[in-house]
C-alpha cells in the first residue's frame, strides 16, 4: 500500500573540479564546498531540498512558463559524489536507486576524461540525465546576473558572447553525438525522451540554476507515481559509506529509497564475511537544505525516517558492513530469515568464485565491484574471482592457478583497493602481475595493453619454436650444381622458407635439407612468398633424378608442429602460409594411407 510520493533521488556526477558541490551549495544556500579540503569533495553528500525551497529559487521561471501548482513532486534528494564509486553504490537489484542524474560539465572545457566514465555508468544503469554546462560566467564578456534564469540572463549578453556560448554548447553536443547521444540546449529540445537537455549554469552567480531545477522536475514527473510511491512495508536502503564516528562508534550513511526506518528496528545488510543482522541504535539526519557530511546546523536525532532520505544509522555491527550493499528493515524474526537470504542472493552474481580461467577482480565496494564485473564482461574478459577488500594471498593463488593454464588471465585487477606490502612481495616472487588504479577504464586499458604485448611475445616464441610451412618450385634453367650439395634457383610459392628445414616431394618422399638461402649474393635467414632465391640442398639428391626442373617441393613439417600451426597459430599465419600448411597435412595423410 502506498503512503506518499517521495522526492526523486538525484545523483550529481562529473569530472573533478567542475563545480558539482558549488552548484548544490547555490541551490541549498550552504557553503559545504568551501569547507572541503582543497574544495574537493571527500565524502558522499546527501541533502533534501523541499519543493517550496525550489519555488523560492525558481519563482520567476515558474511564472514565465505558468507552472505554479503543476509540479507534484515534493522536492529532490540530492546525492553529491566524490567519485564514480559513489554512483556505482547507488545500486539495487536490476538497476539504480537514482531516478535522475545531473552530469556537470565545464562549458569551457567540454567533456573530459572522467566525464566519459560518468556517462558510461549513467547509461549502464539506465538513468535519465541532464547536463549542467557549468561556468558560463567564465565566458569572455559574460555579464553576470545573480541567480537569474539562464534564458533571462542570456538575452542581455553581447552578440560575441552568444557566439562563444553557441560554439561551446555545439562542441558538447558533438562530443555526445560521437557516443550516440543526441543533445541540445534545453530551451531548444522538443522531445526530452530523445534528446538530452544541456542547461548552461554558473555555480558562482547562480545563473541557470532555476532552469536546471525545472528541467529536473520535468524529467522527474515523467516517472509514474507508482515509481515514486513510498510503501508501508519495511524500509529499503543502500549503504553509501561506512566509518567510525567519534562518540558514536560505527555508522553507515544510507539512502532510504522506499518505506520507513525507525530507531530500534532490526536491519539486515551485508558484511565482508556475509549477511549482518543489527539493531538501529540511533538515526541521525541533517535539517532540510543542509548537508549530511558537513551540516551548517547541528544534526537531528530522529525516531523515524521516511523515504526518500539520507540518514546516518548507528549500530555496532555496521563497522563490518560494505558500501554498496542493500540494507533492509525487518519487522519480525521470520522476515529476518527471508532478508538474509535475499541479501545473499543479491550479491551472488557480483561476488564470483569459480575454477575457470579468468582474471581476479578486487574493488573497494559492492557497487564498484558490480560495475567492474559488468565492464570486464562487456570486453569479453573472463572473471575467475570477484570480491571486495584489499588484495590478499588467496587472490594470488587464484591468479597462479589461472596463469598455469592461460598466462594473460593470471593477473589481479585492483580497483580502488590497497595492495599490502607483504602481498605485493609475494606477487613479485610468484610472477603475478597486479594492476591497480582508481579509474576503471584506465586500469583495464593498462591490463589490455600488457595482455596484447604478452600474447604477441607468446605467439612470436611459439612461431619461432615450430618448423614453418613453405612451398617452392624449381625454376627451369637455374640449376647451378646438380648434387653434393645441389644448388638451384627456386620461387617461393607460399609460406616461409628457412635454412635447416627438410624438403619433400609432392608424394611425401624426402629430398634433403636446406643449407643456405641466397639472393643476389646475400645470405638470407628466410624467404617469403613471391621471392626468387638460390638454395643449397644437402642430402642424397641429384637434380635430374630425385627432383627435376619445374618440380614443386614442400617443407616437411613434423606432425606435432602442423597441429600447433593449424590449431593454435592459424590466426597468426598469412593466408598463403595457412594454405601451404593444409597442403602439407594432406600430403602426409596420403603418405600414411599408402
Amino acid at each position: 500500500m502506498a503512503l506518499d510520493i517521495r522526492p526523486p533521488i538525484v545523483v550529481v556526477v562529473g569530472h573533478v573540479d567542475v563545480g558539482k558541490t558549488l552548484l548544490l551549495d547555490k541551490i541549498r544556500g550552504t557553503a559545504v564546498a568551501y569547507r572541503e579540503p582543497g574544495m574537493i569533495t571527500q565524502h558522499i553528500g546527501m541533502s533534501l531540498v523541499p519543493w517550496p525551497a525550489v519555488e523560492r529559487f525558481a519563482g520567476p521561471l515558474l511564472d514565465r512558463f505558468k507552472l505554479r501548482g503543476k509540479i507534484w513532486i515534493p522536492g529532490f534528494l540530492f546525492i553529491d559524489t566524490p567519485g564514480h564509486g559513489a554512483f556505482s553504490n547507488l545500486r539495487k537489484r536490476g538497476g539504480s536507486i537514482a531516478d535522475v542524474a545531473i552530469l556537470v560539465v565545464d562549458i569551457t572545457s567540454g567533456l573530459e576524461e572522467q566525464t566519459y566514465e560518468s556517462i558510461s555508468l549513467i547509461r549502464s544503469r539506465g538513468v535519465p540525465f541532464v547536463i549542467a554546462a557549468n561556468k558560463v560566467d567564465r565566458i569572455y564578456g559574460w555579464r553576470p546576473r545573480e541567480n537569474a534564469p539562464f534564458i533571462t540572463s542570456v538575452e542581455e549578453q553581447e552578440w560575441y558572447v552568444h557566439q562563444q556560448l553557441e560554439d561551446m554548447v555545439a562542441r558538447i553536443a558533438a562530443q555526445l553525438s560521437e557516443l550516440g547521444i543526441e543533445a541540445d540546449r534545453y530551451d531548444r529540445v522538443r522531445n526530452f525522451l530523445e534528446q538530452v537537455p544541456i542547461v548552461p549554469t554558473s555555480a558562482v552567480t547562480g545563473e541557470g540554476v532555476a532552469d536546471l531545477l525545472l528541467v529536473l522536475a520535468g524529467i522527474s514527473q515523467r516517472f509514474t507515481r507508482e515509481k515514486l510511491a513510498v510503501h508501508m512495508d519495511g524500509g529499503k536502503a543502500v549503504v553509501m559509506e561506512v566509518r567510525e564516528e567519534r562518540g558514536l562508534g560505527p555508522v553507515a550513511d544510507v539512502v532510504l529509497y522506499d518505506g520507513t526506518i525507525r530507531r530500534g528496528d532490526t536491519i539486515v545488510t551485508l558484511g565482508f564475511e556475509g549477511p549482518i543482522v543489527a539493531r538501529a541504535k540511533m538515526l541521525i539526519m541533517p535539517k532540510p537544505l543542509d548537508e549530511m557530511r558537513d551540516p551548517e546546523d547541528r544534526y537531528r536525532f530522529v525516531d523515524e525516517v521516511r523515504a526518500a532520505a539520507g540518514v546516518r544509522v548507528v549500530a555496532e555491527e555496521l563497522g563490518r558492513s560494505v558500501a554498496g550493499a542493500p540494507l533492509y528493515v525487518a519487522r519480525d524474526a521470520r522476515e529476518v530469515e527471508r532478508l538474509v537470504r535475499l541479501v545473499s542472493e543479491e550479491v551472488a552474481d557480483i561476488r564470483i568464485e569459480t575454477d575457470k580461467e579468468g582474471v581476479v577482480a578486487k574493488a573497494d565496494t559492492l557497487g564498484t565491484l558490480e560495475s567492474m564485473v559488468v565492464y570486464l564482461k562487456s570486453l569479453n574478459i573472463p572473471v575467475r574471482l570477484a570480491d571486495i577488500g584489499p588484495v590478499s594471498k588467496r587472490d594470488l593463488m587464484h591468479a597462479l592457478l589461472t596463469r598455469k593454464r592461460n598466462p594473460v588471465y593470471g593477473v589481479v585487477l585492483a580497483f580502488n583497493v590497497k595492495v599490502p606490502p607483504d602481498v605485493e612481495k609475494d606477487a613479485t616472487s610468484m610472477g603475478i602481475r597486479i594492476f591497480s588504479g582508481e579509474i576503471l577504464y584506465r586500469l583495464v586499458e593498462e591490463y589490455l595493453r600488457w595482455s596484447r604485448e604478452e600474447q604477441r611475445k607468446s605467439v612470436e616464441a611459439l612461431l619461432a619454436s615450430v618448423v614453418r610451412p613453405a612451398k617452392v618450385r624449381l625454376i627451369p634453367g637455374y640449376v647451378f650444381r646438380r648434387s653434393d650439395p645441389a644448388i638451384v634457383g627456386v620461387k617461393v610459392l607460399g609460406g616461409l622458407l628457412r635454412p635447416g628445414t627438410t624438403l619433400m616431394r609432392e608424394d611425401g618422399r624426402h629430398v634433403g635439407r636446406v643449407l643456405q638461402i641466397q639472393h643476389q649474393g646475400r645470405t638470407l635467414n628466410e624467404a617469403r612468398a613471391g621471392m626468387e632465391v638460390a638454395i643449397s640442398i644437402h642430402g642424397n639428391v641429384i637434380v635430374g633424378r630425385q627432383v627435376r626442373e619445374g618440380d614443386t617441393l614442400y617443407v616437411d613439417v613434423p606432425d606435432d608442429h602442423l597441429r600447433t600451426l593449424l590449431v593454435d597459430l592459424r590466426e597468426h599465419l598469412s593466408p598463403d602460409e595457412l594454405e601451404v600448411a593444409r597442403e602439407i597435412a594432406d600430403i602426409k595423410r596420403r603418405r600414411r594411407r599408402q
